[in-house]
């Protein structure tokens, strides 16, 4: 049995180096069902992660990266890394693992299309090679083209009309774990484009994270605007409500205000130590009057900022993306219905979440049930 691995791109692993450049981030060190619940997408997603996730789990991923020679280690945040923190040493020791396996490389090949499968049972694909089609033949096919964030990389969402064009259902491609642009209120960008909100609360629905937002001058980033993206996309009015002091009750923040009558943004910034982006986003919520009118007024406001929110940033910019080939269109193994020996793994599923190491290890489950599976149909294939 051989294996060739295609790429549109001079060199294998484009994304992954990306995705290592401040430091690579490959799993998640928690218990199985809180892992699990951070995978989300539309039904019958949440079964297949259960069972995916258990199949190919945070353990196995570090084993994996231990038997290529890449110590990893848990930070206090949970979220795991390789020992050396760089992506490039943990992809060189993979594909030189792959090469002595006898895997082939076959670089600057950019997949064009499948056609029909030949009266061999092979699966023809095409390729575009230096402006030319070149056509092969295989036996099993997996798919792992990516979805539609960092272009740069090969990872443009060009196979998905491709897919559509031989009936293959696919959701559309969207931003995930992304910036969200609103529409600042006069002064705001002067005073605090660049400054984070720190030790916040942010909620979307009925949805709430800690963490930390930066205010740009198109929006939000941060790790909370990116955990919320998906309860954001769902809303027809986006919108998110910061609480600045979430460590404070109402009603402890009113008494810190004590007898204060007059100038309570003056007064709840030395008295509540706002840094200059909470104090600057706080001001906005006192609309055209530039003051709050009593402390229960000015509490209520920092407890919950509400911020409208127009849409995502492009696609290109996002660190992942949402949207593929439906669940529907997918055997569990992971092999598309009406194409018997075509797998498909990674962003190219149509499922979401955060970052933390849960994307990459969602690649990597999906891979490994994807991989697998062809192997299995390829000897069920040839047993008499």
């Amino acid at each position: 049995m051989s294996v060739t691995v295609f790429d549109a791109k001079a060199s294998v692993g484009r994304k992954f180096l990306v995705a290592g450049r401040g430091g690579l981030n490959i799993t998640h060190e928690e218990p199985h069902a809180d892992f699990v619940s951070k995978y989300s997408g539309p039904s019958p997603a949440a079964p297949f992660w259960n069972a995916l996730l258990s199949e190919f789990d945070a353990d196995a991923l570090r084993r994996w990266a231990a038997e290529l020679g890449v110590e990893t280690f848990a930070a206090c945040t949970g979220r795991v890394y390789p020992r050396e923190f760089k992506s490039a040493q943990l992809l060189r020791r993979w594909v030189h693992r792959l090469r002595e396996s006898g895997v082939r490389f076959a670089m600057n090949h950019r997949w064009a299309a499948l056609h029909p499968r030949s009266p061999q049972g092979m699966i023809p694909l095409e390729f575009e090679v230096q402006g030319e089609p070149v056509r092969t033949e295989f036996d099993a096919v997996v798919f792992a083209l990516g979805g539609g964030s960092w272009p740069e990389t090969g990872s443009d969402g060009g196979w998905v009309a491709a897919f559509e064009r031989i009936s293959v259902s696919v959701a559309p491609l969207c931003a995930s774990n992304c910036g969200w642009e609103t529409d600042w209120p006069p002064g705001l960008i002067e005073a605090a484009e660049g400054r984070p909100l720190k030790n916040v609360v942010g909620s979307a629905g009925n949805e709430s994270v800690a963490g930390e937002l930066m205010i740009t001058r198109y929006g939000l980033e941060g790790g909370i605007i990116y955990k919320l993206g998906a309860v954001l996309r769902s809303m027809a009015e986006p919108e998110i409500r910061v609480d600045l002091k979430p460590a404070h009750s109402l009603e402890a923040l009113i008494r810190k205000l004590g007898l204060c009558r007059a100038n309570f943004l003056r007064e709840a910034r030395s008295r509540w130590r706002l840094d200059e982006a909470s104090w600057a986003l706080l001001r906005t919520q006192c609309g055209d009057a530039g003051e709050f009118a009593s402390t229960e007024a000015i509490a209520s406001a920092a407890k919950a900022c509400r911020i409208r929110l127009t849409r995502p940033r492009p696609i290109a910019e996002a660190i992942s993306s949402a949207g593929g080939v439906r669940w529907s269109e997918l055997e569990e193994s992971l092999m598309v219905r009406r194409l018997p020996g075509v797998f498909v793994a990674g962003e190219m599923i149509d499922w979401d979440a955060p970052t933390g190491g849960y994307l990459m290890q969602g690649c990597f489950a999906t891979g490994t049930r994807a991989g697998t599976s062809a192997v299995a149909w390829m000897r069920a294939r040839t047993q008499p």
